[in-house]
């Protein structure tokens, strides 16, 4: 007998659909199959279980990523014992159960369902863009179905007109065949539920919103009704000019901490489509508009092909071959050296690029550059979460899978647009919501998840900007007074004098949701309300975001997040957790592979002399013991003469990087800076050397996603100027006189197991053996960990810290009444460098200023205004829009645009621990204008004049070294 009850047995092929989804359950059950035994898990459906078997059964309406339906008929088969013809998706099987599914009566009658099909359905198969990638056609040769007997004369569909307003699929009513397969994935792998059949029997159309055009209805173009189309109605726009793929590789998506898996589908080497893939365990075969349709940015116009030099700002580039830049590029930086000294120096890693990438920056600037200047933008993101999280549970990373949250009585969501920011893993959160678990949201703006359709209970504590750590020890407060801690856990698992010290802390009636009322805006009874649906829920999740970290307590908080989840025993087992939602795709890699200044790979600190001198023995150099410099200590140094070069890789800092000008000033100053990158983007306007970057499409290695999951990363097309990044990283080290010679990813992953102990395990063969990892991987745990902390925390016991709330020094008054918080739309992604290049723009081409109803009036500002917005430290001119999804007082923006200078009214306050800028929470004014900012007219000015620089580029091949 076949057994497929246990999965060690056999693996699903994640390229083969089974009709319905996998069922879990303790109970066999066995059944024969057109005379074959097997035995599954109760609750599997016919169809899956004779998928399974290597069975085909003919289908159109049934997937294995949607629940089973039953309107199309075609899988009917034969159960002894039973009358008719059941539907084989809707029949779960039963012991001892007898299914035939081919017989002379089961053929004849899919053939005429086929024939019903057929005869409403275009007959142009040859010029049909979804030729030979079509299951209607399939099914039609499956079933032997050779002649139509029903004409077109009669009433049809066929010249239904179609829509193509989406920028990147069209919808072809006329090759409908209603299966609402579509539907069904906007409702059930989604969660937006923006299609719907419109209509009854013969009439019945698919209809986007209110029989709305698709690029003005609610659809957020994730690509799955696309996905779930068996027929041409949904189809990619470049599968409609280029034509059906004809291989793929998979790889993993470039953009956001999900960490998505992907088909990259090619016609030699120009990829045709991203196609999610069912394999992907963080995406399980699902996507959003970015990661499935904008990838037009690897193949732009605008891409660096060439390396380029010059010796100032004020002069257009030189192309010169790779030999010259690389040789120019080191010959500054040792004059520097030489002249500044050995700190002079330093670098910026990439949380875009693989995780072999940014280990060997950092290995250069330790071992090439002999300092530890090397940062990365974590630091301007979530290095709060590595101080906070290691200070109270000792391991700087999330503790669960993204799975993890099916099994959540209660999500509390803080500081994060899931939705926006981490769509698809937003669409698993919003099923389970669907399921009954309850929502709690901390944040100063309504966001998008406490609209979840069919959703359970949800509440939404809008609290002031820069009040996080009032708000969550108001809710440790009712936890404790009211009794509401596992004991148990804390017992057991945490210290003990640490937590009498916290416990007397938090008791405090200052610490009270009444004393804290006025601070956090939030009412005491919400917060009572919250803190005891949290604590009482079995099973309470936290997932926060950079709504908690980008301020100047951000440490603070995420120290408050970890005692509220041990003081509940919310830790060490599935659906519970506290779990950083990471910004960018390798955010969590670029930590783990030692970009920070005090921190070598794995999280090890320079100053331990026996770490030390394990890097030192295979590296064969010695490694300097004290901490470098962080990004805002060069940005001073280099305004003070003292930091002078600079190699950045993959960022922008320029606009990404709080206080603009600051910024540009510091960059300004530096003799040298080296920018590794595919654009040329706001840092690189101030570079000396410009090194193209490769794309993800144009690389080896891997990705780590915001669960620890690391995933590959695979070459599909050729870098466009030849090298992949962490070449142009070597050819740079070997230039200084440090010797790197790896001649492929998989060595440097090699040398990273052996140095950084989380890593210890994992190679490329295991990768592509399970398909994915998460640290830590180790002896102790050879196939990774998805769930942390099951029996003990890597400091041994828990620590409760003492987390006082200390008002932000950012603080309204008169002359800045209103306080601006920022953040990510779904649509651009960080600095709007990949996106805003693609039709991406279609939804959001410009960013602008969300303005409460209320302070608009007192304003007399309208929906459309310019209106300048001031800061202590800038200007700034956006467009208004009216909005009532904030509290009075409080003001929001994206900063996907470089234009728009979000970041130049942005201050340089920071978290107090790790420098973290305060991006949440800037004082401003607002008042209409009618023209640009001053920032914005230089802006303008010098951008006009870079680019015009790199289209003056010259040829250099004569170039001498200078």
């Amino acid at each position: 007998m076949l057994n497929f009850f246990d999965p060690s047995q056999h693996r699903v092929d994640p390229n083969r659909d089974y009709g319905t989804p996998a069922r879990l359950s303790e109970n066999h059950v066995a059944l024969t199959i057109d005379g074959m035994e097997i035995s599954v898990p109760e609750g599997t459906s016919v169809i899956r279980a004779a998928a399974l078997a290597g069975i085909t059964i003919p289908k159109l309406c049934a997937s294995d990523n949607l629940e089973a339906f039953g309107s199309c008929r075609l899988c009917a088969v034969e159960i002894e014992g039973r009358r008719g013809y059941p539907a084989s998706c809707t029949t779960p099987v039963a012991e001892g159960m007898d299914v035939t599914t081919q017989t002379g009566k089961l053929a004849k009658l899919r053939r005429n369902i086929m024939e019903l099909y057929i005869s409403d359905h275009p007959l142009d198969c040859l010029t049909c863009p979804a030729n030979g990638d079509c299951e209607l056609q399939d099914m039609a040769g499956a079933v032997g179905l050779r002649d139509v007997r029903y004409g077109f004369d009669g009433k049809n569909h066929l010249d239904a007109e179609t829509d193509a307003s989406n920028p990147y699929f069209s919808f072809d009513p006329s090759k409908c065949i209603v299966c609402s397969r579509c539907v069904r994935a906007c409702e059930e792998v989604q969660g937006t539920f923006a299609l719907t059949i419109d209509g009854r029997g013969f009439d019945s159309t698919v209809a986007a919103s209110q029989n709305e055009d698709f690029i003005d209805s609610e659809c957020v173009s994730c690509g799955a009704c696309v996905q779930a189309c068996p027929t041409s109605t949904l189809m990619e726009k470049s599968v409609i000019d280029q034509g059906v793929p004809e291989h793929s590789v998979v790889t993993t998506c470039a953009y956001c901490g999900v960490g998505c898996s992907f088909k990259a589908e090619m016609k030699g080497d120009q990829l045709v489509r991203m196609v999610p893939y069912k394999g992907g365990d963080a995406n399980h075969g699902h996507s959003c508009v970015k990661g499935r349709f904008a990838f037009g940015y690897a193949t732009h116009k605008d891409r660096i092909k060439e390396p380029m030099i010059r010796e100032s700002i004020d002069q257009p580039w030189r192309t010169v071959s790779w030999e010259d830049a690389i040789g120019f590029a080191a010959k500054r930086l040792k004059d520097t050296q030489a002249k500044y000294g050995r700190e002079s120096i330093g670098g910026i890693t990439s949380s875009r690029c693989t995780n072999e990438e940014t280990y060997l920056v950092q290995k250069l600037i330790r071992a090439g550059f002999g300092n530890n200047n090397t940062d990365t933008c974590a630091r301007v993101c979530h290095s709060p979460t590595g101080y906070g999280l290691k200070t109270t549970i000792g391991e700087s990373a999330g503790t669960q899978t993204f799975d993890s949250v099916m099994k959540a009585d209660t999500i509390l969501v803080i500081g994060a647009n899931p939705t926006d920011a981490h769509p698809v893993f937003a669409s698993q959160m919003r099923r389970r919501l669907r399921q009954g678990a309850s929502l709690i949201v901390a944040d100063p703006r309504r966001i998008d998840l406490l609209k979840t359709p069919h959703g359970g209970e949800s509440m939404h504590l809008a609290l002031k900007p820069g009040t996080n750590v009032a708000l969550i020890n108001s809710l440790a407060h009712v936890v404790v007074t009211e009794g509401l801690e596992d004991k148990a856990f804390i017992e057991k698992r945490c210290e003990a004098e640490a937590y009498q010290v916290w416990r007397n802390f938090i008791s405090e009636d200052r610490n009270s949701p009444e004393a804290l009322e006025a601070e956090t805006g939030v009412p005491a009874a919400q917060v009572r309300a919250a803190a005891r649906a949290y604590a009482t829920a079995g099973n309470g999740a936290i997932y926060y975001g950079l709504g908690v970290t980008e301020h100047s307590q951000g440490s603070t908080m995420v120290m408050g997040i970890a005692n509220l989840a041990m003081a509940t025993g919310n830790l060490g087992r599935e659906g519970v957790g506290v779990n950083p939602l990471r910004g960018q795709n390798n955010v969590q890699g670029s930590c783990d592979m030692g970009s920070f200044p005090h921190e070598l790979p794995g999280y090890q600190h320079v100053a331990d002399a026996a770490v030390r001198e394990r890097f030192e023995d295979i590296w064969q150099v010695k490694i300097d013991d004290e901490p470098g410099l962080r990004i805002p200590n060069m940005f001073d140094a280099a305004i003070a003469g003292t930091f002078k070069a600079m190699y950045v890789q993959g960022e922008d800092i320029a606009q990404s990087d709080p206080n603009t000008q600051h910024v540009e000033s510091a960059l300004t100053a530096l003799d040298c800076l080296i920018v590794q990158d595919i654009f040329l983007n706001e840092t690189a306007k101030y570079a000396h050397v410009l090194l193209p970057g490769s794309t993800f499409l144009e690389k080896n290695g891997t990705f780590t996603n915001a669960e620890r999951r690391i995933n590959r990363v695979r070459k599909v097309m050729p870098p466009v100027a030849g090298k992949e990044d962490w070449e142009v990283t070597q050819d740079l080290a070997n230039a200084l006189g440090y010797p790197m010679n790896y001649s492929h990813p998989t060595e440097i992953m090699d040398e990273i197991a052996q140095l950084a102990p989380t890593f210890t395990g994992v190679s490329y063969a295991k990768l592509d053996e399970l398909g994915s990892i998460q640290w830590p991987c180790n002896n102790e745990h050879p196939d990774g960990t998805p769930t942390m902390h099951e029996v003990d925390f890597p400091i041994g016991k828990g620590h409760f810290a003492i987390t006082e709330y200390v008002a932000t020094e950012e603080r309204t008054n008169r002359r800045y009444p209103l306080l601006l918080t920022t953040g990510r739309i779904l649509s651009q992604y960080n600095v709007g460098a990949q996106t805003r290049r693609t039709d991406n723009s279609a939804w959001h081409d410009e960013d602008v200023l969300e303005l409460h109803p209320s302070d608009a009036e007192l304003r007399g500002i309208k929906d459309g205004d310019w209106l300048g917005i001031s800061s202590r430290v800038g200007q700034t001119v956006l467009r208004c829009k009216i909005s009532d999804r904030m509290l009075p007082g409080v003001v929001y923006t994206t900063f996907h645009h470089p234009g728009s200078g979000a970041n130049v009214i942005t201050t340089d306050n920071s978290d107090w621990a790790t420098n973290c800028p305060e991006y949440k929470v800037t004082a401003v004014q607002v008042e209409k204008v009618t023209q640009p900012s001053e920032w914005q007219k230089h802006f303008q000015h010098f951008d006009q004049r870079q680019q015009a620089y790199l289209e003056q580029t010259s040829d250099a091949s004569n170039f001498a070294l200078k």
